[in-house]
């Protein structure tokens, strides 16, 4: 049956807490016409999850079911959340684990005994969980195909730093030579002359033709190229380096060859959904966003606008709002870590790209630093200011506009005018 958004009005009819492991999974359940709990182990099949929901269906006809389980995404995820009669509660692991330490001090932890806590926490806390809600498939989409990419960027990331240090250590003319290692030219360069003497014996004429093939539009610098192969000296003569690096060197730039058109292909699909998604023009219209942290941006709020209340949710949800503790006479402030990586990665990198793009945004941040803020710190108050704007423009469904912020900084006497308009 297809996932559709849980009517509100249906009555929550059983509750289970869920414990997932790869090969099988614990369950702790409650109906809610009884007060003995039930203990079920599940495997880890397609055919045994589907058959489950479907005899949970049968034994519960009408109503929903509640389900605490410690995941937002993954495999059993996906699959409990094309039934529309479940309502999925996400808890976060260290909520779990903080949790658990309440009433096992020790430490001792066990599977099932995991599924009674999230049980536990589902029957006397719900008011403090809350649901997962489909949102709709381009929103998906587009937040897992952003996702998706920035891990093949951090994969490509991985191995060109592999292949810099092995260079480094017996070939270091290649990194200048090839050129940027996360082109093609540069895998096909190591791969074709993954040592000097290798280049020594192609000559300037296939080096020529190589360059020339590559599209490399400047004459004088291949001639240079050519000359330093010519005048060029190893680094180390030690067989043992000269045997096993260059045969690391041309494995991983074969990798790093078939990688680099996929994220090219992904980088597509990412311009295509975002250039179709009703929010295009709110995000696509931010400074600093671009191609790449625009669509982030948009995923990061979402397309349902009941997902957050407040600015304060937004900036506790991405981690940018710090953390206050309170002891005594003590008071301690520090970064949120409990948060959306991704997220957190999203909207400070973006803070950071409005600096070179926007005049108040470039302001705020030398003011920041001449307090004496190190470049993070001032990165993330930045990023703290531009969600209060960005979240107005998101509720309001209008595409930011300088001189209306500008304006608001007038109406407000905001420190940022003596540096906008010194005039003033």
């Amino acid at each position: 049956m297809p996932a559709q958004e849980p009517t509100n009005d249906a009555p929550i009819v059983a509750h289970i807490g869920l414990d997932w492991s790869k090969d099988h999974h614990d369950l702790c359940l409650l109906a809610a016409d009884c007060c003995q709990r039930e203990s079920l182990i599940l495997e880890h099949r397609p055919e045994a999850l589907q058959g489950w929901v479907q005899q949970l269906r049968a034994r519960f006809p009408v109503g929903r079911v509640a389900i605490a389980l410690e995941q937002s995404r993954g495999a059993l995820f996906h699959c409990l959340m094309d039934y529309d009669f479940l309502v999925l509660y996400p808890v976060p692991p260290l909520s779990l684990a903080s949790y658990r330490k309440t009433f096992h001090p020790s430490g001792a932890k066990s599977d099932p005994g995991d599924a009674e806590l999230l049980l536990d926490l589902l029957l006397k806390h719900s008011d403090s969980l809350r649901p997962w809600l489909p949102e709709d498939p381009a929103t998906r989409s587009l937040r897992l195909l952003v996702q998706h990419r920035r891990q093949l960027i951090g994969l490509r990331t991985r191995m060109t730093n592999q292949i810099t240090e092995l260079l480094k250590g017996y070939f270091p003319q290649a990194l200048e030579w090839a050129g940027d290692l996360t082109t093609i030219q540069a895998c096909e360069f190591l791969h074709r002359w993954p040592t000097l003497a290798k280049v020594k014996k192609a000559g300037p004429q296939s080096l020529r033709k190589f360059y020339q093939r590559h599209r490399c539009r400047h004459p004088e610098l291949v001639e240079q190229r050519i000359q330093r192969v010519a005048q060029a000296l190893p680094l180390t003569q030690d067989p043992a380096i000269l045997l096993t690096s260059p045969l690391l060197v041309k494995s991983l730039a074969s990798s790093l060859h078939a990688l680099i058109p996929q994220i090219t292909i992904v980088e597509h699909e990412i311009e295509k959904l975002f250039a179709a998604h009703p929010d295009h023009d709110l995000f696509s219209a931010v400074p600093g966003a671009g191609a790449v942290l625009a669509p982030r941006l948009l995923v990061a709020f979402g397309a349902d606008r009941s997902r957050f209340e407040s600015a304060q949710q937004v900036q506790e949800f991405s981690g940018i709002a710090p953390v206050l503790e309170r002891s005594g006479q003590s008071l301690w402030v520090h970064q949120r870590f409990a948060c959306s990586q991704f997220i957190k990665q999203t909207f400070h990198e973006f803070a950071a790209s409005s600096i070179h793009f926007c005049g108040w945004a470039r302001d705020f941040y030398d003011q920041q630093r001449a307090k004496g803020k190190k470049h993070h710190t001032a990165v993330r108050a930045l990023a703290f200011k531009w969600i209060r704007i960005l979240f107005r423009c998101w509720q309001n469904r209008t595409p930011y506009q300088e001189t209306i912020y500008i304006q608001s900084l007038h109406q407000h006497n905001s420190p940022l005018i003596v540096t906008l308009c010194p005039s003033k």
